[in-house]
């Protein structure tokens, strides 16, 4: 049920009489009620962030092989965002790095994003948010490469409510379509992703999904193009522990690929990251906030069948926000 303007149905006005205020206490008209219990439904997440919980568990807080540095600020207003990060391999010495700007008018709903990095390219993002449709998202994101001359674009657009979260991306490079949805009912999640080729007419990619939320456990079973298969599981065990496990096969393959992972906090200020594979490899991490803003993390990959011929890797990274 869509939410009524009172502006627009007399029904819904506030009366002058101060009696109706007395029996509004005592009744809730059943249609108001129903308006309020569908109003607070939560909306379903898109279709990329199915099973991110356990995702988030194996991939934040390490860092393997590289020296990073983020710097993340914003003005006091909130309305101009700057963030610029550089990293260096150890492995192989290269340096990257890249330059982000955000401008954002929310009175109009308007958000200009520009990104830039050491390869030389150039991106721009304009998106536009609840203004023809509340829960519709509309925008246009373009790159340029100076170098090669080479320019890309593509057209994307948003809509989610409760119980929905759609989308449809135009790629103008071939054209390929690439569409999204995802329904949610009751902590069950169902969602699917293609993309389609224009200039060849044909799926390109096909992927079905399936999971279930409730509370501190999430379930994610995922399907791609009928020959990959995958499934994790997130558990919050209590408010110091996290953990989550992630398995993946092929059709076709006896390569069964099997993660763990688990996150403990050890204060507030400081966490604790571990993961291990089938493949015998065991990540490490630390994480810990030195000072409001600034955050230090160390970790160390391990490969526990060649433990005595090296080839382990280590990684530091810094965070400052102001």
């Amino acid at each position: 049920m869509l939410p009524v303007s009172p502006s627009l149905c007399p029904i819904f006005a506030r009366p002058a009489d101060a009696s109706f205020d007395r029996v509004k206490k005592d009744q809730t008209s059943p249609l108001l009620a129903s308006h309020h219990k569908i109003g607070t439904m939560a909306v379903p997440p898109s279709y990329s962030d199915l099973g991110k919980a356990a995702k988030d568990i194996f991939s934040k807080g390490y860092g393997f092989g590289i020296v990073k540095l983020d710097l993340k600020t914003k003005s006091q207003s909130g309305v101009q965002e700057f963030n610029t990060s550089g990293s260096s391999n150890t492995d192989t010495g290269k340096a990257a790095g890249n330059l982000e700007t955000k401008y954002k008018m929310k009175e109009l709903g308007l958000s200009f994003n520009q990104k830039w990095n050491t390869d030389n390219t150039l991106a721009t993002e304009v998106t536009v948010e609840d203004q023809l449709a509340q829960g519709l998202k509309l925008a246009l994101d373009t790159s340029f490469v100076p170098n090669t001359g080479k320019k890309s674009g593509k057209l994307k657009t948003g809509y989610k409510r409760e119980f929905l979260n759609v989308g449809c991306d135009v790629d103008f490079e071939g054209p390929i379509i690439h569409a999204a949805a995802v329904v949610g009912y009751e902590g069950w999640l169902a969602g699917y992703q293609m993309a389609f080729d224009t200039a060849k007419s044909k799926l390109a990619q096909n992927n079905f999904a399936l999971g279930y939320k409730a509370g501190d456990f999430q379930l994610h079973t995922n399907v791609n193009d009928g020959t990959e298969f995958g499934g994790s599981i997130y558990q919050k065990v209590d408010d110091q522990l996290e953990t989550a496990v992630t398995l993946a096969w092929t059709a076709g393959s006896n390569n069964t690929r099997f993660g763990i992972a688990a996150k403990y906090a050890l204060d507030k200020d400081a966490s604790l990251s571990a993961k291990v594979n089938n493949a015998s490899l065991i990540g490490v991490g630390y994480t810990q906030s030195l000072r409001p803003g600034v955050k230090v993390t160390l970790s160390a990959l391990i490969d526990g069948k060649n433990f005595n011929t090296g080839g382990h890797k280590v990684g530091l990274g810094f965070e400052l926000e102001a």
